[in-house]
C-alpha cells in the first residue's frame, strides 16, 4: 500500500514502517490479505450488497432482487438487507447500553460515598433532574439518586409503555411524528428484545417493518443510552469545555512509566489520572528509573477524558482512535494497556509479548486469547483497582526499557478540545444568537454533526475524514465533530484557530470574531445525543422550526462498526439529512435502498445519501442546506 493508503497521518506511516519491519502480524496487511485479486477493497459481491445470509441450516444464502431469488425461507434481498443491518443495530445498541448502564451504576455508587468520584456538576444535575421532572429537594447526593432510579425504571418499562426520558426530552414536533409512524420507543431493553426477536429466521422478513422497528430502537438509543450516559458523565466528571491537548503518537515518551487507558468507558482512566498525580506515584516511578509517570488517553476513552480534564505533566496526551492501537503499541513506549469495553484488538497478545508490555482487561466484557489477568471495573473498588494497574506498570518499567528499541520522534502536535452545548453558549456569550444571527446573514450556511469512526475501506485512515471536514468547512459549514473521526481532525490540525485558514470566507470571519477553529472538538460517538439535543435548543431558539427544515446534516465519512450503524438510524429518525460513507451494504436491495434515499423523507424527514466522492458529496450536502435556508427565508 501507498503511504497515504495507510494513512493520513505520518506518524502512522513511519509506524506502520516498524511493524512490517519487525514482522508483525497487523490491521494493514490482514485488511490488503482480505481483498479479492490485487485490489484490497474487493470482496464478495453478495456481502457488499447486503444480499447474503447463514443465520439458518439451510444457508447460507444469497438473494438477487433483479431475478427474485431468495433466501430458501422466501426472504427478498431487501428483508435480507434490512434484517442484517438492524442485527448491526441491536449490536451498536447494546453496547451503548452498556457503557450507559456503568455510568448510572458509577453514579450511583459516588451519590453514596463509595467511590474515590464526586460530583463535580451539581448545577448540570439539577437542571437536568428538572428537565426530567424529578424531584430536586434535598441534597445533591439525594437527586443523584432519584436521577439513578428514574433512569433504571424506565431503562426496564415495557415496549408498549411510552419512555417517560423521550417523552421529557425530545422535541414535541419529532415525538408527534414518531407517535405517527408507532416508532415511539417504551424501554430501551424491551426495544432491544423485540428488535432482536424479530430478526429470527421466519418472524420478519419485510424490509419495511424491520426499518421501522431499527428507527423505532435508535430513538431509545439516543435518548436512553447516550444523552443519559453523557450527562451522567458530566455530572460525575465536568462539563466539557475548551482547553488545548496533546496530540498524535509523540505524546509516548520512553523514558516515562506510560499507563494507557483504552476503550470507550472512562472511569478507570480518571481514577489513574487522580492517582497518578499524587506524589507518591511519581516517587514510585523514579524509583525504578524512570522520569515519572504518565496517562496516556486512547481512542474514545481518550476522548471521554480529554473533553473533560486539562493536560499537564502526568495527563500528558492523546495518541488517536482505534486503526492506531497497533503503532501505538509498537512504539516500545507502553507499560500498561488497560482495556475497557470496546475497541481492543484481538491480536494484542502479540504485542504485549513483543513490546514487553502488561495487557489488561478492565471490563469484564473484554477477553483476549493467553490473557489471563484481569482487573474488571467495580466502582466501589475503582482507587484500588487503579493503584495495583499503576503498580503493574511500574513494575513493568525495567524490564520494557531494557529490552525494547523504542521508536522516537514521533510528531506532537496540538488540538483544541472540550466544546459541548454549555461552552458553546459560554463562547458565544450565554446565548444562541450569534450564531443563529451568523448562520441567517450567510456568514455560516450550516452546520454539519460530524459522527464517524475510521476505516481503511477505499482509503487510508482518516484520509476521507480529514478531506470531508475540509470541503465542509471550505462551503462555509461549522462541524462539530465526535467519535474516532474526532481524533482524525484533532490529530489533522483542523482542531486549531489556524485552521480558519482553510475555511470559507464567512466561517473564516466567525472563527476569528469568536477565537474558535472551524472544526468543534464536541466529543465522542456517544455524544450524537448530546448534538441532537443541541439541534433541539437551535430548532427552539429559531421558534420551533421543524428538525428536517434546519441547515443542519449529519455527517459519518468513515462508519466501520455496529454502533455507527445505530447512530446513522437515530440521525435519520430525527429527520436529519444523513451522509454515510462507505457505502452500506444495502445496495442489493433496491426497494430498501429507495425508503433510505427517498422514501424516509416523507416519514421522519431524514434522507440518506452514500457517496464515496469527497467533492460531491459536500456540494450535495451543500445544496441540502441552501434548500433548508430558502424555506426559513434566509
Amino acid at each position: 500500500m501507498e503511504k497515504n493508503r495507510l494513512s493520513y497521518h505520518e506518524s502512522v506511516q513511519k509506524m506502520v514502517e516498524r511493524l512490517k519491519r519487525d514482522g508483525m502480524n497487523n490491521l494493514w496487511d490482514r485488511y490488503e490479505s482480505q481483498g479479492l485479486g490485487k485490489d484490497p477493497d474487493k470482496r464478495c459481491p453478495f456481502c457488499m450488497q447486503g444480499v447474503r445470509c447463514d443465520l439458518c441450516s439451510n444457508g447460507p444464502c444469497r438473494a438477487d432482487a433483479e431475478k427474485n431469488k431468495r433466501g430458501v425461507c422466501g426472504i427478498s434481498a431487501d428483508g435480507m438487507a434490512m434484517r442484517m443491518m438492524l442485527l448491526r443495530n441491536i449490536l451498536g445498541t447494546t453496547t451503548y447500553q452498556y457503557h450507559t448502564k456503568e455510568t448510572i451504576r458509577t453514579l450511583r455508587a459516588t451519590a453514596l460515598g463509595k467511590t474515590p468520584f464526586t460530583i463535580k456538576e451539581p448545577e448540570k444535575l439539577i437542571n437536568f433532574a428538572k428537565r426530567l421532572g424529578i424531584d430536586t429537594s434535598g441534597s445533591i447526593e439525594d437527586v443523584a439518586l432519584r436521577l439513578c432510579d428514574f433512569a433504571e425504571k424506565d431503562f426496564n418499562r415495557p415496549a408498549y409503555e411510552p419512555s417517560e426520558i423521550v417523552s421529557r426530552l425530545a422535541p414535541k414536533d419529532r415525538q408527534e411524528v414518531w407517535k405517527k409512524l408507532d416508532i415511539f420507543p417504551g424501554g430501551i431493553y424491551a426495544e432491544m428484545l423485540r428488535a432482536n426477536a424479530s430478526c429470527l429466521t421466519n418472524v420478519d422478513g419485510y424490509y419495511v417493518s424491520l426499518a421501522l422497528k431499527a428507527l423505532r430502537l435508535s430513538i431509545a438509543m439516543g435518548y436512553q443510552s447516550q444523552i443519559i450516559n453523557e450527562y451522567c458523565q458530566d455530572v460525575l466528571f465536568g462539563v466539557p469545555r475548551p482547553h488545548k491537548m496533546r496530540v498524535d503518537l509523540g505524546v509516548l515518551d520512553p523514558d516515562y512509566v506510560n499507563v494507557l487507558p483504552n476503550g470507550h468507558e472512562p472511569f478507570v482512566g480518571f481514577a489513574l489520572v487522580q492517582l497518578a498525580r499524587k506524589d507518591e506515584w511519581q516517587k514510585k516511578a523514579k524509583a525504578v528509573g524512570a522520569k515519572g509517570i504518565r496517562v496516556i488517553a486512547c481512542i474514545e476513552t481518550g476522548q471521554e477524558m480529554i473533553q473533560r480534564w486539562e493536560m499537564d505533566d502526568v495527563f500528558y496526551g492523546f495518541t488517536g482512535n482505534w486503526i492506531v492501537q497497533e503503532a501505538v503499541l509498537a512504539t516500545g513506549c507502553v507499560d500498561l494497556f488497560a482495556c475497557d469495553m470496546n475497541c481492543s484488538l484481538p491480536l494484542d497478545p502479540e504485542y504485549a509479548k513483543k513490546y514487553q508490555f502488561k495487557l489488561i482487561p478492565v471490563s469484564d466484557l473484554v477477553a483476549f486469547e493467553g490473557i489471563d489477568e484481569r482487573i474488571s471495573y467495580v466502582p466501589e473498588e475503582a482507587e484500588k483497582q487503579a493503584a495495583k494497574l499503576l503498580e503493574m506498570a511500574i513494575e513493568n518499567f525495567p524490564k520494557r526499557r531494557k529490552s525494547v528499541e523504542p521508536v522516537k520522534g514521533l510528531r506532537v502536535g496540538e488540538a483544541v478540545v472540550g466544546f459541548s452545548t454549555e461552552s458553546i453558549l459560554d463562547a458565544l456569550g450565554g446565548t444562541l444568537d450569534p450564531l443563529l444571527n451568523a448562520i441567517k446573514d450567510g456568514s455560516i450556511k450550516g452546520v454539519a454533526g460530524f459522527v464517524s469512526c475510521t476505516s481503511l475501506r477505499d482509503n487510508g485512515q482518516d484520509v476521507h475524514s480529514v478531506k470531508m471536514a475540509k470541503e465542509l468547512i471550505k462551503r462555509d459549514i461549522l462541524v462539530l465533530s465526535m467519535g474516532c473521526g474526532n481524533a482524525a481532525l484533532q490529530v489533522a490540525g483542523l482542531c486549531l484557530p489556524e485552521a480558519k485558514d482553510l475555511a470559507g470566507p464567512g466561517l473564516k470571519k466567525v472563527c476569528e470574531a469568536l477565537s474558535i477553529p472551524p472544526v468543534l472538538s464536541y466529543g465522542t460517538c456517544t455524544d450524537t445525543g448530546r448534538c441532537m439535543d443541541l439541534v433541539a435548543a437551535v430548532s427552539s431558539a429559531l421558534g420551533e422550526v421543524p428538525i428536517p427544515d434546519l441547515p443542519v446534516v449529519a455527517v459519518a465519512p468513515e462508519y466501520m462498526e455496529q454502533k455507527a450503524t445505530i447512530d446513522a438510524i437515530f440521525a435519520l429518525a430525527f429527520g436529519l439529512y444523513t451522509y454515510v460513507n462507505p457505502v452500506l451494504p444495502v445496495t442489493g436491495a433496491p426497494n430498501l435502498v429507495k425508503l433510505l434515499t427517498e422514501d424516509l423523507k416523507d416519514l421522519t424527514g431524514g434522507l440518506l445519501n452514500m457517496n464515496p466522492n469527497a467533492e460531491e458529496a459536500a456540494d450535495q450536502i451543500l445544496e441540502h442546506i441552501e434548500k433548508n435556508r430558502q424555506k426559513l427565508g434566509i
